[in-house]
């Protein structure tokens, strides 16, 4: 029984989500090999051998397969998917691409979000907005898995010493090509990987209220920030920043929460945080049921108060 894991990297190195992912495929019995799919990505391949746990590296390098494009990242895939029992990929945007697609062809079900692995079978995932856990269990020859990085520990990026192995290039499709990428910079840490978030909610009332109360918050705290739904939906923030069902899935060291009700959307993205600071008003608040700190407040007077303390 051999786990494969689809790596997400940048061609260059190898991105968090996988190491979590590393640590699901272990738990499910046998070896972990990974698949790193790239062009010139060498170092890529040398960073997932480092990972410990990683018995075997996969490297397929090719021109189409550069971007990530689900395609091509499929064809890959399914070239090698008859010598694993269990195919894993992390549950973010590139993972979720192409993972239906790899179930699709192989015709068994795909097993979504699993936080937990009970047996080589048999997983855990959540449910209603992580209101209840079901517990599937699969009988396909193999599965096709996507994990919630929050609900495992990353693997240690050094200490293997795993043996690189490339293998063909499948050739491109003709169905897709990449045109090009917008891509947001940003000094602050990545969302899904930061220790510390800050976010906002509709309460901040504008783009420049939400800018001008949690940049120096975040700022203070090194902090990655965060949004609502419902102030991404009013333009007060870009939608990479939402955290929620919706949006992205957080479990950092310390989220705090300002101006945010607490809908069970959002509790879903974020409940699995450590420690849980919320500032709201509202004593009736939903985020005050989740929160291991609450304060009464209007936001706009405590979170400058707040930065002035730190």
């Amino acid at each position: 029984m051999t786990a494969l894991v689809i790596a997400e990297h940048d061609n260059a190195s190898i991105k968090g989500a996988t190491l979590n992912t590393v640590t699901a495929a272990a738990a499910c019995g046998g070896d972990v090999h990974v698949l790193v799919a790239g062009h010139n990505a060498g170092g890529a391949a040398q960073a997932a051998a480092q990972i410990a746990g990683v018995a075997k590296v996969l490297h397929a390098d090719a021109e189409g397969l550069a971007h990530g494009l689900a395609e091509n990242v499929t064809a890959q895939v399914l070239a090698l998917a008859g010598n694993y029992s269990h195919i894993l990929f992390p549950a973010t945007a590139g993972g979720k691409n192409v993972a239906p697609r790899v179930a699709a062809k192989l015709d068994v079900a795909q097993i979504s979000d699993i936080t937990k692995v009970v047996s080589p079978d048999t997983f855990e995932r959540p449910i209603y907005a992580g209101n209840a856990i079901a517990t599937v269990q699969s009988g396909d020859a193999t599965k096709v898995i996507t994990v919630r990085t929050t609900g495992f520990d990353a693997a240690a990026a050094s200490g293997g010493g795993a043996a690189v192995e490339t293998v063909p290039a499948q050739a491109a499709s003709a169905q897709s090509s990449f045109i090009g990428a917008e891509i947001a910079k940003n000094d602050r840490p990545e969302l899904t990987a930061a220790k510390i978030v800050v976010s906002g909610g509709r309460a901040l009332g504008s783009a420049e209220k939400f800018q001008e109360v949690m940049t120096p918050l975040a700022d203070k705290l090194g902090a990655a920030i965060g949004a609502s739904r419902a102030a991404v939906d009013a333009g007060y923030a870009p939608n990479d920043l939402q955290v929620g069902q919706t949006g992205k899935i957080v479990a950092p060291q310390l989220y705090v929460a300002a101006g945010i009700s607490g809908a069970i959307q959002h509790l879903a993205g974020m409940k699995d945080s450590k420690v849980i600071v919320a500032i709201n008003k509202d004593p009736e608040a939903p985020i005050f049921s989740v929160a291991d700190y609450g304060l009464e407040a209007d936001l706009f007077t405590a979170v400058p108060e707040l930065v002035k303390a730190l």
